[in-house]
């Protein structure tokens, strides 16, 4: 089956092979970690997790690099202001931010590239584009001259005014171009710096990527993913510095990026104040729901995030659970993945498609009346569901909603209380535990195969 990508580089879904089947590779721009992320910045962590479970299905050598940007003016700037090293704020969002995507099923990549644990590869890079006349050294600080490529601004096909404007670049006397861009700029002593051919200073913030890259990846990559917002100046200057500093060489053969978070039709930013924190969002709702809502929507697109979207992936989610709940006693389990999904997955991450084959593969699974169609339906339940990271846990443990051993029996206790009473045609004790528990956000639901429970959010 042929798995197609759209690449942005040429504008086209295009079918994606491998350079080299035995070693394919895959770069994620990570997080800058001075501050909680907000929900759109999962998107493609939890995106670009299914992507690679895709990929390993079919290749599995796959060497999947998200890295810690973790030198970064933002991250000086928190330091500063609490008196602190820029380690101590960066150990500590980047020991979060790795909890928050294990919560969110997110598996963990093959490299995990810190920034500042690769200054001599960047050094070393800017040295190239500095001798092949790429680069210029002025005034303490290193810039790309973008007039020596002439392919600058072909991924993001942006003319040349308006890429200067969309960059917000400084204007510095010691620029040949208003739209080079810096490599490498000179450190204060208050500020974290490295010793270098051209001073005591740090690295510009594309630099970092295409050295982490180059040192663990190679000098041409399969596949680049991010968000559609660093298509330009991250991404395009990414291209520039690592085509120039290895000799003309293809960057990376497909650029793939995921749309944004919007919320009520306004893009989620932290600088328009509009943001839902993850780790917030993770305290207050199931993070498997969160994971179900990122996937909503074709990752190309926009995604109206809202908590009635969230609302709306948890009462799935219940129904899912509930029929491997009802179906307890049936033997099955996760096996190859159905020929309908992985169709969907091959056909450029169409996840919408594969949610909706959940919902008809568990209507079908209710429906089934032999042993052997349950078990088939079952497994392909499960299988379909894996393919994406869900309904990776025991149905009773995502109806505890996290709740404990001891609150759970105590549930369970009122629970029996209750069928006692109606047994015994008590039923006004009977009323009075199903809204004491509903009062506890508990809601009861008597079926057949006995009476199930859920823990609400209140």
């Amino acid at each position: 089956m042929e798995l197609r990508l759209y690449n942005n580089l040429h504008r086209r879904l295009e079918a994606f092979e491998p350079a080299d089947p035995a070693r394919v590779t895959m770069y994620l721009c990570g997080p800058t970690v001075y501050n909680y992320v907000h929900i759109g910045n999962a998107r493609g962590p939890v995106v670009f997790d299914v992507l690679a479970r895709l990929l390993r299905r079919r290749h599995p050598k796959l060497v999947y690099a998200r890295n810690i940007t973790d030198v970064d003016d933002k991250i000086n700037a928190a330091a500063q202001e609490q008196g602190v090293p820029i380690t101590t704020i960066t150990d500590k969002f980047t020991a979060i931010y790795r909890e928050d995507m294990d919560r969110l099923g997110v598996i963990r990549q093959d490299v995990e590239p810190h920034a500042t644990e690769h200054m001599p590869q960047m050094i070393a890079m800017i040295e190239k584009l500095i001798a092949s006349g790429h680069a210029y050294a002025a005034d303490g600080h290193v810039l790309f001259s973008i007039a020596s490529y002439p392919d600058y601004g072909k991924l993001s096909r942006r003319p040349m005014d308006e890429m200067v404007a969309g960059a917000r670049v400084e204007v510095a006397p010691y620029k040949r171009d208003a739209g080079d861009f810096v490599l490498w700029k000179p450190s204060p002593p208050e500020l974290p710096g490295w010793d270098s051919p051209w001073g005591v200073g740090r690295p510009g913030w594309h630099i970092e990527c295409s050295a982490m890259a180059e040192a663990h990846l190679g000098e041409t990559i399969d596949i680049h993913a991010g968000g559609n917002d660093l298509l330009f100046p991250h991404h395009e200057n990414e291209v520039a510095q690592s085509t120039c500093a290895h000799g003309g060489k293809v960057f990376a053969r497909f650029w793939v990026h995921n749309g944004m978070l919007d919320m009520g039709g306004t893009k989620m930013s932290k600088s328009l104040g509009n943001v839902s924190v993850l780790h917030e969002l993770l305290a207050e709702y199931p993070p498997e729901a969160l994971r179900y809502a990122l996937l909503t929507a074709h990752y190309r697109q926009p995604l109206d995030w809202s908590d009635g979207l969230v609302e709306q992936s948890i009462r799935t989610l219940d129904r899912l659970y509930g029929t491997l709940r009802d179906l307890a006693d049936v033997p099955a389990a996760a096996g190859a993945i159905p020929e309908s999904v992985e169709a969907a997955l091959c056909d450029d991450l169409n996840t919408p498609m594969v949610l909706a084959e959940l919902a008809r593969l568990a209507g079908e699974t209710r429906k089934a009346e032999s042993p052997e169609e349950k078990r088939r339906l079952k497994s392909e339940l499960l299988s379909a569901a894996a393919s994406l990271g869900l309904l990776q846990q025991d149905p009773a443990a995502w109806f505890a909603r996290g709740g404990d051993a001891d609150e759970d029996g105590r549930i369970q206790a009122l629970i029996d209380e209750r069928v006692a009473a109606k047994k015994n045609r008590d039923f006004a004790r009977a009323d009075a535990i199903r809204d004491e528990l509903a009062a506890q956000g508990i809601v009861l639901e008597d079926t057949a195969q006995g009476v199930r429970w859920v823990r609400r959010r209140t």
